[in-house]
This record gives structure tokens, sequence and C-alpha cells, in this order.
């Protein structure tokens, strides 16, 4: 089967979505094959979801290389099925119990996707969803230098030189053991969720203009740290925001309809089998 020229044009078409035509004649329908393989066809669109499956996280849907490896990857997937057909494995229990969770977990992606499609999330509600997301973004950032040091002995001698009028951004540059002390130590503005603990705690405990009396251990060495500004985080505009606020309030709505389905379910539980395991349980403990 020469099947290089073949996967690189078809993983191309499908991560663009094109339709693929031949002669003027659409083939791009539910029974088009992508191929038969030893005597049994395969429909373009199995090897379609299983593309976009496989596609998700790689950097790119362009690379030949990486579009040749789903399409060998797909291909042992249908040698490797052919051969468990061959050996009759369909019926074992446990093969079974696995085809099944599977449909019922491509049901339910399918479900969910069409509930959510039908979701439509008024302007109110987006807005409120907004005030919520704007009231937890609120929070201080912080634009810092600072000198690390592979000893405590070392960050104290530069303390002194500090309180004795040492400019901090100098001292970062001739001493400093981490990749910023070629800037004099500027870290830039962030958020102290970013840092080490050690070094959150020490940073938002400094007033602007000052810097840390004592050295600041964390796992990379000792610091000294120098606050030089803080700001309030602005959020993103609502209009900006739009579409995750809609995107998340149509989970939520998603998830109190999924919760309410739950909940109204006629529920029969085989009482033989909750008894049996209460009763393991109990054997445990014992």
């Amino acid at each position: 089967m020469k099947k290089t020229p073949l996967a690189l044009l078809l993983c191309t078409l499908l991560a663009t979505g094109g339709a693929i035509a031949e002669d003027k004649k659409d083939t791009d329908s539910p029974e088009t094959l992508i191929a038969t393989v030893n005597g049994t066809p395969y429909r373009l669109d199995v090897f379609r979801v299983f593309f976009m499956e496989r596609l998700q996280g790689r950097p790119t849907n362009n690379d030949p290389a990486v579009q040749q490896q789903l399409f060998d990857e797909f291909m042992n997937l249908i040698v490797a099925s052919q051969e468990g057909d061959r050996r009759k494995l369909e019926g074992e229990r446990n093969v079974v119990a696995a085809l099944e969770l599977e449909r019922m977990k491509v049901m339910s992606n399918a479900a969910l996707s069409a509930m959510a499609d039908e979701i439509e999330p008024s302007e109110k509600e987006l807005k409120e969803a907004y005030d919520r997301i704007k009231e937890q973004a609120s929070r201080t950032e912080y634009k810092a230098r600072h000198i690390l040091l592979k000893s405590e002995d070392e960050a104290k001698k530069l303390i002194k030189q500090l309180d004795k009028g040492s400019k901090f951004e100098d001292l970062a540059k001739k001493h400093s053991e981490g990749p910023t002390g070629k800037d004099g130590g500027d870290l830039g503005w962030f958020d102290p969720s970013q840092m080490v603990a050690p070094f959150a705690e020490a940073v938002t405990k400094l007033e602007p203009g000052s810097y840390t009396k004592e050295p600041v251990q964390t796992q990379f060495g000792w610091h000294i740290i120098e606050l030089q500004e803080t700001r309030k985080a602005e959020p993103p505009s609502f209009e900006d925001a739009k579409p995750q606020l809609t995107a998340l309030v149509k989970r939520q709505k998603l998830g109190e309809k999924l919760a309410d389905m739950r909940n109204n379910a006629m529920v029969d539980l085989n009482e033989d089998v909750v008894r049996l395991k209460a009763e393991g349980e109990d054997a445990k403990k014992d």
C-alpha cells in the first residue's frame, strides 16, 4: 500500500477542514473510505476523528513528520485491532466492558456538546460572571530586583554594603549568581504566586524602595530582595473577556443541568452487589 503521499495529503486536508474531491466528484460523504486494509474497508470519518483526537497538544498539523506519524499510528491501530478480531477477543469479559464504557464516553461527550450548543447565556449572566471574576482578579503585582548568592555570609556582607549606600543594581551585576544578575537583578513585574513561598512572603512585606535586611533562603540559594514598585493588576475589559465568560457560564449551566439529571434519574441499585461490597469493606476493617 502506497501510504506516504496519501497520508500527508489526507492529514493536511483533514486538519484544515477541506473536503476531498477527485475529478469534480464529491467523495467526502459518510461512506467515503480512506483505505482497505487486508480486505477490510475503513471510513474516512473514522480516521478524521482519530486524527483530530491525536492532534490535540501537537505543535502543528502542517509538519509532514507529525502527519506521517499520525497515519502510522492509525495503521498500527488497524492491524492490532484486526489481530484482536482474528483471536476472537471481542467476547472476552473485560473487552465487552471496555467497549461498553467507550460507547458511553462517546455518547456522553456528544450529548454534552449538543447541550452546550443549546445554552445561550444572557447579557446579565455574563456581566454577573464578569463581576465575580473581576473581584477575584483584583491583585497586587510587584516590581523587584534580587541578588542571588550561594551562602548566607555572602548575602549579609552585601546587605552591609547596601546599608552604607552601595547601589543595589551594581552589586547585583557584580555578585548575583542568578541569570538576572547581568540586568542588575531586575525581575520585572510579577505576581507573588509565581515565586517560591519564602521569596513571595518576603517581597510582600517590603515597602517600595526598601530591601530585605536579612537574607532570604530558598532552594535556589540566598536572596537579597529590593522592592521597587507595586501596582494593582487590571482585569480585561468585559468585551475582551466575553468569549471566556460565555464558555464559563455555559460550563456552569451545563454542570447544573447534569446534576439535575443525575438527581432525578430513576436508579434501581442491585442490593446484592451493594451488600456484598459493604461486607467486603467490613472484613477489611476486621
